[in-house]
């Protein structure tokens, strides 16, 4: 008898927990369950130009300087020049007392003067410098994964860091014996240039040398993109049932920040990059908790969704907007 009514007792808990368990499933679950609000980030497709480049520091450096020196003990004749004068090649600098007159190697500016009329010289004594400060070099080191895009007779632009001046030149030279730092090998190249005033040896210099270019092209923020994993990139694009759908595109020029599109958009067109998911709970606690919000990648088929910046470059000519607001262009 007491067998059966303990038997009767685990019957009746095992429906009670089932019951408990049928309504936790079906009633109290639901009530804890989240909505999902995505919000979205708007790039809008321009028109405008694009290019992009390498860019090297160095420093300035004499092309052409010289100084002189007594070839033999003796005394100073005569000077014919101070600090400072400008002469050309083949004008007299001083006389010393072994008859022998001293020309310029070329044209320049006394730099400086080192002795006076009737100073005793000897042998190797320092008289005078002579240095070419209308024309000077820049010497810049570049790595062995951009020594392919550099050559002998390539147009570059060298700006002066200090004074934020710019002068047209072109590569003159470069040495191919590399020197390493580390585990990657640099190449010396060389490039001259014409300075009217204020730019001095030793100043520190950037060289630009222009590569990509298109001109007057739909162009796109790079962080509207998105990437399959073939590193194809696409877009997402609002379809006409009102959902996202992945669009194709072909990329062309890009400087880091902006992206030439060759294909797949039009200027104009407007293109959705996901911001994040807002967590809104719905339980009796949402109250006391509130709400979530989650920044979250998503798997689409076989492709990634998620955003690539870049670094370097900088804007296209007439380029405005970023994240949230539509990028454009200038006409």
């Amino acid at each position: 008898m007491k067998k059966k009514k303990r038997k009767g007792k685990l019957i009746l808990l095992l429906v009670i927990l089932l019951l408990l368990a049928a309504i936790v499933y079906f009633y109290v679950l639901p009530m804890f369950r989240a909505e999902f609000t995505t919000t979205y980030d708007t790039y809008t497709a321009s028109r405008g130009s694009i290019s992009n480049s390498l860019s090297f520091s160095g420093s300035f450096s004499l092309i052409n300087s010289h100084t002189y020196t007594a070839s033999a003990d003796g005394s100073v004749r005569i000077i014919y020049v101070t600090a400072g004068d400008i002469v050309a090649e083949g004008d007299r600098l001083y006389r010393l007392s072994t008859g022998e007159t001293i020309r310029a190697d070329f044209a320049g500016t006394i730099n400086s003067v080192s002795v006076e009329t009737g100073d005793d010289v000897y042998s190797g004594d320092t008289i005078m410098q002579l240095a070419d400060f209308s024309r000077q070099k820049v010497s810049i080191r570049v790595d062995e994964y951009d020594i392919n895009d550099v050559s002998v007779g390539q147009a570059c632009t060298i700006t002066a860091t200090a004074q934020e001046r710019s002068f047209e030149s072109s590569i003159s030279s470069i040495s191919y014996i590399s020197s390493s730092a580390g585990n990657v090998a640099y190449y010396t190249a060389e490039c001259e240039v014409d300075i009217d005033y204020g730019v001095y040896p030793g100043m520190q210099a950037t060289v630009t040398i222009p590569r990509d270019e298109a001109l007057d092209v739909v162009v796109l923020s790079m962080n509207a993109l998105s990437f399959a994993r073939d590193n194809s990139a696409f877009v997402y694009v609002m379809g006409e049932s009102g959902e996202m759908e992945e669009l194709s595109v072909e990329l062309g020029v890009n400087n880091g920040n902006f992206v030439e599109i060759v294909s797949g958009l039009e200027e104009g067109d407007t293109v959705y990059v996901e911001a994040e998911e807002e967590e809104t709970s719905t339980s009796l606690l949402s109250g006391l908790f509130g709400s979530t919000q989650i920044n979250q990648t998503q798997q689409r088929g076989n492709r990634q969704s998620g955003t690539t910046g870049g670094t370097g470059g900088g804007m296209p000519a007439g380029a405005m907007g970023g994240g949230g607001m539509p990028g454009g262009f200038g006409g």
